[in-house]
């Protein structure tokens, strides 16, 4: 895919994407090895932070993209940052993903918005968000660290699913350092119009992800998407950040992976 050449692919090793076959560590030297030059992940709150520098740096790579610890996940959190109940649960863990982002040379984290219930007062969980998200976001400028949220599609009752409410919460925050995560298989589930809407707010967009729609497959299979031509888009706006890859191998990673421009 020609149309790749120049853009930072990172890959994404949290569980249900890439290098499945790996145990978690593991696939960071095998991300490297396939090709990337980064890698981005879910919070691995299974794995110490000591052992996930000592994978990165046996691997030569860089962590790109972390997000911060969402709550009980088996419990069916889904993150903190708008629930007006855990305000003081938003603040740790924020504090625990800086740990992590400062000891991997992560300078992108992620904080997730959350479910909102049946009945919940959504105008008090969009105010806790922007108040959350403005604390957050001049905690880690001091620390050169991006701070971004992402709407997301699949996730039933997430409080954030369209790419304007994040654009209006943007906003609404006012802080240079608070930045879209574009998700190209959520956008074109929800939204779709991704060219102009790339056009119109390249420069609120810190970090971009990809997947095929409808299967969430490999950018090369066949689906909504034609990422020969979104690539090329991308490129011709002057992007310079990564393109994390969060998408579900139809076979093996590596067998999946001839669209991967290499060297990088």
């Amino acid at each position: 895919m020609e149309s790749a050449q120049g853009l930072k692919f990172a890959a994404n090793i949290s569980d249900g994407f890439l290098f499945p076959e790996s145990l978690y560590l593991d696939r960071i030297a095998a991300a490297k090895a396939a090709g990337f030059c980064g890698v981005e992940s879910a919070f691995p709150g299974h794995v110490s932070v000591e052992a996930l520098v000592s994978a990165k740096e046996s691997a030569g790579i860089d962590h790109v993209h972390l997000n911060l610890p969402a709550g009980n996940w088996q419990g069916g959190d889904r993150g903190l940052a708008a629930d007006p109940a855990r305000c003081a649960e938003f603040r740790e863990s924020v504090a625990t993903g800086l740990t992590y982002a400062k000891a991997l040379g992560c300078r992108r984290l992620h904080a997730m918005a959350g479910v909102i219930p049946s009945g919940a007062d959504r105008a008090q969980w969009n105010q806790t968000y922007i108040d959350n998200l403005r604390w957050a976001a001049d905690l880690l400028d001091k620390e050169g660290i991006l701070l971004l949220i992402e709407p997301i599609s699949t996730i039933p009752d997430y409080f954030l699913q369209h790419q304007q409410e994040g654009l209006d919460v943007i906003r609404a925050v006012g802080h240079k350092n608070l930045k879209l995560q574009f998700d190209m298989y959520h956008a074109q589930r929800r939204d779709g119009n991704l060219c102009d809407f790339l056009s119109a707010n390249i420069d609120t967009i810190g970090h971009i992800q990809i997947g095929q729609v409808p299967g969430r497959h490999e950018p090369n299979q066949p689906g909504e998407l034609n990422f020969s031509f979104l690539f090329s888009h991308i490129k011709s706006l002057g992007y310079d950040g990564w393109i994390g890859c969060e998408y579900k191998p139809l076979g093996t990673t590596a067998s999946g992976l001839s669209w991967l421009p290499t060297p990088q």
